[in-house]
């Protein structure tokens, strides 16, 4: 970025302990956008070597949290005291195809209520993945979160992937979009108060979506831009953690739903059900 050209969007990558994935995030991100990018790395782990190194020869700033805050109070970091009017926030095993930046930024332009964008996500063999949803319902949501291991084939989890399976190339609207790469415009976001810093980690993204949405901010996939998500380096390495603040996040995120005093019961299942799912997925991840 010049020093005499203000940035036009700040892009934050939270790392944790990264291995070379991130040396290909900043790298690619040199060709995924001709507008001036500040580069901000929010560093939640204890190995710093490569964090620093990215910095140093990609002309990116670092922000030491000082400790694992998770992902959406590290993101909120990183965006603190931001000043350019877009901020990305993205894992940092993406990778970006050329001009992917540029496509969310003019698609941001041509819907001046869109508080969040996304691109089409693809897996590295090519494939998409449906990084663009509809809000799950209360009993979708319920049933697939309490069942979805115990009985894969249940009702609600076949009606919930139903509405998680739309994969077009269509810019279109959703209802919430995938936190591994996320363009955001900063007025949204800042009026929304940004991540809820009560998640550690996952759920972040579909409580960000949904309260955009009852904002009046929409939610744009924009599938004109494309990465590739390298994917679960960090549950691959720390499964059982990455087991329960999955559930910890579902459990917050379901209950606030069921969040009336009358509605205790519901709360008190969802909490059993989910005790039950993680105990047998980490039985399993042993």
């Amino acid at each position: 970025m010049s020093e005499t050209e203000p940035a036009v969007v700040r892009v934050v990558c939270v790392t944790y302990n990264p291995g070379p994935e991130l040396d290909d995030f900043a790298r690619t991100l040199a060709d995924a956008t001709r507008r001036p990018v500040e580069l901000v790395l929010v560093d939640n782990g204890q190995e710093h070597d490569v964090t620093h190194d990215v910095a140093a020869r990609h002309g990116a700033r670092v922000v030491a949290s000082g400790e694992n805050l998770g992902y959406g109070r590290a993101a909120n970091l990183g965006a603190r005291d931001a000043s350019a009017p877009w901020l990305v926030v993205a894992n940092p095993d993406i990778e970006w195809h050329p001009g992917s930046l540029d496509a969310l930024l003019d698609a941001g332009e041509r819907h001046p209520r869109a508080g969040a964008l996304g691109p089409a996500v693809l897996d590295p063999d090519g494939t998409r993945y449906p990084s663009a949803r509809e809000l799950p319902s209360l009993t979708q949501g319920v049933g697939h979160a309490l069942l979805g291991r115990l009985w894969p084939a249940n009702p609600w989890t076949r009606a919930y992937h139903r509405r998680q399976e739309t994969v077009t190339d269509v810019e279109r609207t959703a209802g919430w979009l995938s936190g591994a790469c996320l363009l955001l415009r900063r007025e949204a976001f800042e009026e929304v108060g940004g991540f809820d810093p009560g998640y550690f980690m996952f759920f972040e993204d579909l409580d960000l979506g949904e309260r955009l949405g009852r904002a009046g901010w929409a939610n744009v996939h924009v599938p004109s831009a494309r990465v590739t998500h390298v994917g679960g380096t960090s549950w691959r390495a720390r499964p059982a953690p990455m087991i329960r603040a999955h559930h910890a996040s579902a459990a917050r995120y379901l209950t606030r739903r069921y969040d009336r005093w009358f509605e205790w019961p519901v709360r008190v299942a969802i909490r059993t059900g989910l005790a039950v799912r993680q105990a047998l997925e980490l039985r399993r991840a042993r």
